[in-house]
């Protein structure tokens, strides 16, 4: 085949940045924006849940290391 036979797609210029932050301004003005209580109470969730979350992972890694030492202490002789 030689270049003839193949179709060459023209080359499209995008806009430039002008066009691009625009169009960015443009779709940021349909988004449905959460209330300032909204956040609020969705960021104190987060927060307790991450409490809550961070008191059971250290209680159940204190149990398994008391447990640990308990199997390892019949068989180290201590």
């Amino acid at each position: 085949m030689d270049q003839t036979d193949q179709e060459v797609e023209p080359r499209r210029k995008g806009g430039g940045p002008f066009k691009f932050f625009g169009e960015v301004r443009s779709e940021a003005r349909k988004v449905t924006w959460a209330t300032r209580q909204e956040v609020t109470v969705s960021t104190i969730m987060v927060v307790i849940f991450g409490i809550t979350a961070a008191i059971f992972f250290f209680l159940v890694d204190t149990l398994l290391r008391l447990f640990m030492q308990f199997v390892l202490s019949f068989s180290l002789g201590g």
